[in-house]
């Protein structure tokens, strides 16, 4: 036996609908908040940044291990000179005197050098703190961004939430009110095809946006008003009003 609900029941199978697309486009909103985008947009930033800051912080530990080398290198060469001097000051062997200067003039140059040397390392290392130092800066901006995106992100999904369960509340109240078979029946085509209700305004299924043929109309209006009828494109309860053209 055809399945039979009044018609008044059938129309509130419209309402259930409105509501069951609009949950729809709710879950949709959550996943495709803009905030998402910005978030994820800053997560990849802020993960460049942390490599650079890696990176940097490595080349920075080589370079001062290799000025402290350089200095322990100096200092050497310098404590060498000094003895050098002091020996070259109390010396009276036109010898030694000779060989101490040769070493003493050897020993400066030497120092020249890692000068040179450290002076180019103290440089890099200067450079290196002053990238990290605005490394850093730039670090604590996009965690600064982060967080401000993510209170968006959260009072975006908070506003949906609520309207989210607003919907379910009103989707219980109307389908408490359905036929059992009926609603068993909308949840089922809704299931299965993605809608569960058409509404039949002058002539055309809402759920498929197509206009009935003239054969289809016919067994619509000999149809009586409490019979549940499928609509025949989208499968969908069609529902039938005083807007349908019969």
């Amino acid at each position: 036996m055809p399945l039979k609900a009044s018609p008044d029941a059938q129309s509130q199978l419209l309402e259930l609908q409105a509501i069951d697309i609009r949950l729809q486009q709710l879950d949709h909103s959550a996943k495709t908040v803009p905030e998402l985008a910005v978030l994820a947009e800053l997560s990849a930033t802020h993960e460049q940044v942390q490599r650079e800051l890696m990176s940097v912080t490595g080349s920075l530990e080589d370079a001062k291990i290799e000025l402290g080398r350089v200095e322990g290198d100096v200092a050497v060469v310098e404590g060498r000179i000094a003895r050098d001097v002091a020996r070259l000051d109390v010396s009276s062997s036109v010898k030694d005197v000779a060989g101490l200067e040769s070493e003493l003039s050897g020993l400066r140059n030497r120092q020249l050098e890692l000068e040179e040397v450290e002076l180019e390392v103290m440089e890099r290392v200067e450079g290196l703190e002053t990238t990290l130092a605005a490394l850093r800066a730039d670090s604590e901006e996009v965690q600064g961004k982060i967080a401000a995106a993510e209170v968006e992100r959260d009072s975006a999904l908070a506003a949906l939430n609520s309207e989210r369960a607003h919907s379910v509340a009103n989707r219980s109240v109307i389908a408490g009110k359905l036929p059992e078979e009926l609603l068993a029946l909308y949840e089922r085509q809704r299931d299965r095809y993605g809608f569960g209700a058409s509404h039949l305004r002058g002539g055309v299924s809402s759920a498929s946006g197509v206009k009935l043929n003239e054969s289809d109309m016919a067994v619509i209006r000999a149809a009586a008003p409490d019979d549940v009828l499928l609509c025949p494109d989208s499968n969908a309860i069609l529902v039938r009003t005083g807007e349908s053209g019969l």
